[in-house]
C-alpha cells in the first residue's frame, strides 16, 4: 500500500518513472560547506523531458541541475556539480545563502 508520503519521495517517483520506460537522472546533495539549503542525501529526479520532483537547493539552484541532468540523460556521463556564493553560476541562480553545496547527478539504469 502506497501513501502520500511514499508518492512524494523523489527515489520513489524515479522508480515508477523508470518502470513507465522514461528517461531519468538522479541528483544528490552529496556534500555541502557551510549554511546550505537542503541536507546531504537530498534529491532532484529529472525525466528527459524536463519534469522533475524533489529539491537539491530549495529552488535556488534546480534550474542548472535540471539542465546539467538532461545532458547526462542524453550522455549518460555522470557530473559533479558545485554550487557556492564564490561561483558566479550561484549567484546568477540565487545560491546567495553563504554556503556551498556539490551535487551529483547520475542517469538511472
Amino acid at each position: 500500500m502506497t501513501t502520500d508520503a511514499t508518492l512524494r519521495d523523489p527515489l520513489d517517483i524515479a522508480e515508477s518513472w523508470f518502470a513507465e520506460g522514461r528517461s531519468v537522472a538522479i541528483a544528490t546533495v552529496i556534500e555541502t560547506w557551510g549554511s546550505a539549503p537542503r541536507p546531504v542525501g537530498s534529491h532532484l529526479v529529472i525525466d528527459g523531458e524536463g519534469n522533475f520532483e524533489g529539491s537539491v537547493s530549495g529552488g535556488c539552484v534546480e534550474g542548472a541541475v535540471i539542465s546539467e541532468a538532461l545532458d547526462v540523460i542524453e550522455s549518460g556521463t555522470a557530473k559533479m556539480l558545485e554550487f557556492g556564493v564564490a561561483d558566479e553560476t550561484a549567484w546568477r541562480v540565487g545560491l546567495s545563502c553563504g554556503g556551498r553545496i556539490r551535487v551529483q547527478v547520475e542517469r538511472l539504469g
